[in-house]
């Protein structure tokens, strides 16, 4: 793990809810933003109301000239009352802003935007708006990877459970990433595996329509996408089926694996890069 990613995560970890503690959701909007905008990228800040309040995506899009309909990446930025969410979701931030770091001087065939979703905690409300932003607005995007939850394993057997219902064989230990889509999005889902797979231990799962027979499948921004039509996957190391510290107090730094978050940051990268067409890369200072 680089000193630049434990800093994000020393940074992003703390307990970032909308009425416990809006201080530090507004804090960790400004980090983010500033930390998009160091790398140069076009930062926009997409307001919605919810909550009786007016609340912000935040959205960086590297080559956002080109024409091509764009890849998403993405992870939330908010977490439950009581948690400071290293797992859920700092694990996920982190990783959005080293991809966008490796990536930001790359030269890819399509824009990419990197989006930290406010509100993934309080029923995909930030997400929710966006995706319907797209729809009403009439644009089109490659497809979105959704970061939610993928900084914890563990390589002892019995370490991980499976939802009820999977109709897949899912192994007993805790160290590898599901990505999971929905039928419209299979090609994504292929894609996103066979990128990942040589750097990460990944599994797919295709559930049919949104999800709906599934519901532990729908618990991220992913599922807005899919609610609205759109190409999505969820990357995560299944949360409260590995995790136990999943949505608790104890849901801090010490508890990840940072060998794990190497190979998921890594993993990740790679999959960009195929999605959005690698042309040339500059050295990475």
């Amino acid at each position: 793990m680089s000193d630049r990613f434990l800093a994000h995560l020393q940074a992003l970890i703390g307990e970032r809810h909308p009425f416990s503690s809006p201080q530090k959701l507004k804090e960790t909007e400004h980090y983010l933003t500033e930390q998009f905008r160091q790398l140069a990228l076009e930062v926009e800040i997409h307001p919605f109301g919810a909550l009786g309040g007016t609340y912000h995506n935040v959205i960086a899009t590297l080559g956002a000239r080109q024409q091509a309909p764009p890849l998403i990446l993405a992870a939330h930025y908010d977490t439950v009352e009581g948690s400071p969410g290293a797992d859920d979701n700092a694990s996920g931030l982190a990783v959005l802003l080293d991809v966008a770091h490796q990536l930001s001087r790359a030269s890819l065939q399509r824009p990419v935007r990197f989006i930290a979703f406010c509100l993934e905690e309080e029923d995909l409300l930030g997400s929710l708006a966006y995706a319907a932003q797209l729809r009403d607005t009439g644009q089109t995007i490659l497809g979105a990877i959704v970061l939610e939850c993928v900084g914890y394993a563990r390589s002892e057997e019995g370490t991980q459970r499976i939802p009820p219902g999977v109709p897949i064989a899912v192994p007993s230990t805790g160290n590898f990433l599901a990505v999971v889509g929905n039928a419209g999005s299979a090609t994504l889902t292929a894609s996103v595996e066979q990128a990942a797979k040589p750097h990460v231990p990944a599994i797919s799962l295709i559930v049919p329509g949104n999800g709906e027979l599934l519901p532990d499948t729908r618990r991220s921004d992913h599922a807005a996408f899919w609610h609205y039509g759109f190409p999505a996957v969820m990357l995560t190391d299944t949360a409260n089926f590995r995790n136990p510290h999943y949505h608790q107090p104890t849901d801090t730094l010490d508890t990840l694996n940072r060998s794990f978050l190497d190979k998921v940051i890594n993993g990740v990268t790679a999959a960009v890069v195929q999605l959005a067409g690698q042309k040339e890369n500059k050295p990475d200072p």
